[in-house]
Parts: structure tokens; sequence; C-alpha cells
């Protein structure tokens, strides 16, 4: 990692002069597959205040200067949509003991310096901190092999999430809702969960 960057850890009310600039780089960065998210301001920053109202989640930072380049999103599973909640409850999970990593962004500039490990670290090591957790799980979209846009050199990130100790579950199923790039309405796109264990 270069020297350049530093990672901090906000939560709450600390978040709140970051969020224009944090919901401007998710935008950017999920128009990328597999997401090929459409989205607006308005919708993120709305969608963002829910680490804003939540002191218990955390949004991990990575600054080049003054400059935001990445970020991770953590929270309480409790806190979240019953779309996300409704596998874990279906398959006879206590939500208090689940903690969920949402979402990573990383500007494409900054990607292979070790900050996807450092984001998982540091969400993981927030969750130790406020304790009680049994289960750190995180979702991903599934696309099709032959999507129309996927990129001939994409490579999914399985094998680095299985070093981080996370395992595909495919009984956790869910589908969430967003507008793809050059669609006209939101469409449900499936989506699956992988766990890590605490010991």
């Amino acid at each position: 990692m270069t020297k350049t960057i530093r990672v901090e850890r906000k939560s709450g009310e600390a978040l709140i002069d970051y969020i224009p600039e944090l919901a401007r780089l998710r935008i950017e960065v999920f128009r990328d597959f597999p997401y090929l998210y459409d989205g607006t301001l308005d919708y993120e920053k709305k969608y963002l205040q829910t680490y804003i109202d939540h002191p218990e989640s955390v949004i991990v930072l990575a600054f080049d200067g003054d400059k935001i380049v990445g970020a991770s999103t953590a929270i309480p599973m409790k806190y979240e949509t019953d779309e996300l909640k409704k596998p874990f409850l279906d398959n006879g999970y206590d939500l208090s003991e689940v903690f969920y990593c949402s979402e990573s962004v990383l500007n494409k500039a900054y990607r292979g310096l070790g900050l996807g490990v450092r984001f998982f670290e540091e969400r993981e090591a927030h969750a130790e901190e406020l304790g009680g957790f049994k289960h750190i799980t995180f979702c991903c979209v599934e696309r099709p092999v032959d999507h129309p846009r996927r990129p001939v050199d994409y490579i999914p990130l399985d094998k680095f999430w299985n070093k981080r100790g996370y395992v595909k579950h495919p009984e956790l199923k869910t589908t969430y809702l967003w507008k793809d790039l050059d669609d006209e309405d939101e469409t449900a796109k499936p989506m699956t969960f992988w766990l890590k264990h605490e010991s």
C-alpha cells in the first residue's frame, strides 16, 4: 500500500460530511459489471443515511490526501432491510448474531494495493469490538456467464473471499431491485450470501 493512503473507520454522525463524496464514488464504481447500477445521488444519500442513524454501523474510508478513493460499509443485520433479513430468519438464524458487510467500492487507480483485504479486516474488527456476533456475512449479485455486458477479462472474486474465510451459502438467497444501465425500470436481481463463522 502506498504511503499516501490512509484508512479510517467512521460511524454515526461522524459520517455526515463525507456522504456527498461517498455517494458519487458509489455511483461511479457500481456502474461497472457485475452491478451495472444506474444510480442517483438522491437515492445514494438516502441509503447512506442508515449508517448515520445507527452508531453501531461503520464505514471504512480510504483517503488519498483529502480525497475519498474507497469505502466499505457494514452494519448489524438487525438494522437491515426485510429483503436481506428474510433468508436468515427463514433458516433459523438469530439476527442479533449476524453482522452484515454491505458493499466495498474502490477507485480503479487504487486497486491491487491491499485495500480490499484492509476493508474486510476493519469491518471484522468493528464487529469484534461491538461483540456478540457469531456470523459475518455479505451478499453478491448473480449474473449469467453469458451476460452481454460481462467483460472478457472479468474474474469473479470467489477465491479472494474464500481466502478471507468466507463460504458461499446457496440456501441463503434474496433479490434486490435496482435499475441496470440502459434499462427503463428497476428489475429484481438474485443475490447470494457468503458467511464466515466467528470462533
